[in-house]
């Protein structure tokens, strides 16, 4: 066949009247699709293997890198430029839709993602850097005009779409969907728009021998994808069974995170919080442990009781603490009137009182009449004329929010951050925070309080005892007041568990014994430091 011959089998059986845009239409879906592609691999290797910053550069680099490859290899295929976009989109469609049970199975049978999750990046990178030559290929083939305008046409198409398809995939995909489900459909989704739709309006370019062929493997696309949907939920079960090493009871994935509850379900009696097996209690918030049974009054003990210690504690705020057990410890002090907590999750609050095992191990706090739940990002409450703003001085404030890696809660512990909690304390108040890891994490915190006007207490916790599933190390805190801050523990609630005065007082020395000179500058929402 001469070129001339192949370029008028490319040109639209369709008015160009109506080609034109239905290219415009596909390119835009198509954009959408990718950027959803995109963003799955991003949050999948973000909750799953951590460091939301560094998996979020390696994706994107990547996934650049390999799209101006796909653009320089699809120049091979400009003269048939509409069966080689099918094909295209067919294989897109199949390896992006495929793409999160393809992880969970890689995981499930080999453990590490990093490798994997590279891999389908560059993969799906260069089947998008493909499409927009040959979008522009046929383009030209339907109606000939000045490169520039056909360029910010097509460029504006999967702009929009890239547009659409990034708020698609928090508000519509995930909460609809979930991450494995969402991407089988964007899939198909894909596999309609840019592989059917092309053929039908460009069905004379290829041999019929040819079309039928590409109608045949769009068809086998589908239904692959339709199979895996099939399928997703058992292969979900068994990464997550991989990767929690327990039995998964309940998993969701939410707007924020994803959450996954394994062990007893409460309705078996059991030593505190271990089911008859010994299998104890555990909450993972986007992968990581939040919760751990035996030991999990260790954490929420020293976040609460130190600072409930130090004065009067009637009014109390607490940010983060969605799963109920800082509040338990909170709501033992007979002198607490009221208990603001701020939680961004709505479903976290929400499977921490339906489920009969977690709701126990909480007390029943979160149905306490003392408390009053505010779903809201807290610095954004904090911030609000409608939230923290308005609410009259706090006796005790508490922030137990996640600390890094994750990159939503870098600035929890920022000098901003803290600085709007400290404007809600009333005088005499204490403010305590937990910091995580009791290493150099800690004092750039404690500059951030500094930088309030408060006076600081570092403070910890030891490591629990060996085969414990809760913390792999000592935990840090800072107490802070306006004054110089006492380590006491209240009268009027029951003896901690795992703190005595003693005890506290002994780690707050040897934790100020090694606070660095000069000390460091504090953790900003705009740096590290």
């Amino acid at each position: 066949m001469t070129r001339l011959t192949a370029r008028r089998r490319s040109r639209p059986r369709t008015r160009p009247g109506l080609a034109r845009p239905a290219v415009l239409l596909a390119a835009f879906v198509c954009a959408a699709c990718g950027l959803v592609y995109e963003l799955e691999l991003v949050a999948l290797g973000s909750y799953l293997i951590g460091d939301s910053v560094t998996q979020t550069s390696v994706v994107l680099s990547v996934m650049v890198f390999a799209m101006g490859l796909g653009s320089l290899l699809a120049k091979r295929f400009t003269r048939r430029p509409a069966t080689a976009f099918a094909l295209v989109e067919c294989a897109l469609a199949l390896v992006g839709g495929l793409s999160v049970l393809t992880l969970h199975v890689w995981w499930a049978r080999f453990g590490g993602y990093q490798a994997a999750i590279v891999a389908l990046t560059g993969v799906i990178g260069i089947l998008i850097g493909a499409e927009i030559p040959l979008l522009m290929t046929l383009i030209q083939r339907i109606r000939r005009e000045h490169a520039g305008r056909a360029v910010a046409d097509l460029f504006a198409a999967d702009y929009v779409g890239a547009l659409v398809g990034g708020l698609a995939f928090p508000f519509l995909i995930l909460p609809a969907f979930g991450q494995a489900t969402g991407a089988l459909v964007t899939g198909a989704v894909n596999a309609v728009a840019g592989g059917a739709v092309v053929l039908w309006l460009f069905r004379d370019e290829p041999q019929p021998r040819a079309r039928a062929l590409l109608w045949t493997g769009c068809g086998l696309v589908l239904v692959a994808l339709a199979a895996a949907a099939a399928f997703s939920g058992a292969i979900e079960r068994a990464a997550r069974q991989a990767l929690y090493g327990a039995q998964v009871r309940f998993a969701a994935q939410t707007r924020y995170q994803e959450i996954v509850l394994t062990g007893p379900d409460g309705t078996r009696p059991g030593p505190g919080s271990d089911s008859g097996d010994g299998e104890p209690l555990r909450l993972y918030l986007d992968g990581r442990p939040a919760v751990c049974g035996p030991q999990e009054y260790r954490g929420s003990e020293a976040l609460v009781h130190p600072a409930m210690g130090g004065g009067r504690d009637t009014r109390v705020l607490l940010l983060g603490g969605g799963d109920g057990l800082a509040l338990r410890e909170v709501l033992r002090h007979s002198g607490v009137r009221s208990v603001r907590l701020v939680e961004l999750d709505p479903a976290l609050t929400a499977l921490a009182r339906s489920d009969p095992a977690l709701a126990a191990l909480g007390g029943h706090s979160l149905d306490d009449p003392r408390v009053r739940i505010t779903h809201a990002d807290p610095m954004e409450w904090l911030r609000s004329p409608s939230g923290g703003r308005s609410e009259s001085p706090f006796d005790v404030i508490l922030s137990g929010l996640p600390a890094p890696p994750d990159a939503r809660a870098v600035k929890f512990r920022s000098r901003e951050f803290l600085g709007l909690a400290a404007r809600l304390l009333a005088p005499g108040g204490r403010l305590a925070v937990r910091v995580g890891s009791s290493g150099p994490g800690l004092w750039p915190v404690e500059a951030g309080l500094r930088a309030a006007g408060l006076q600081t207490l570092p403070y910890g916790v030891p490591a629990p005892p060996p085969g414990s599933c809760g913390p792999a190390g000592p935990q840090g805190f800072l107490l802070a007041a306006v004054g110089p801050p006492d380590l006491s523990l209240a009268g009027d609630a029951p003896l901690p568990r795992s703190l005595t005065t003693a005890g506290l007082r002994a780690a707050a020395d040897r934790l100020s014994a090694d606070r660095p000179a000069p000390p460091p500058e504090p953790s900003t929402v705009f740096g590290s430091h």
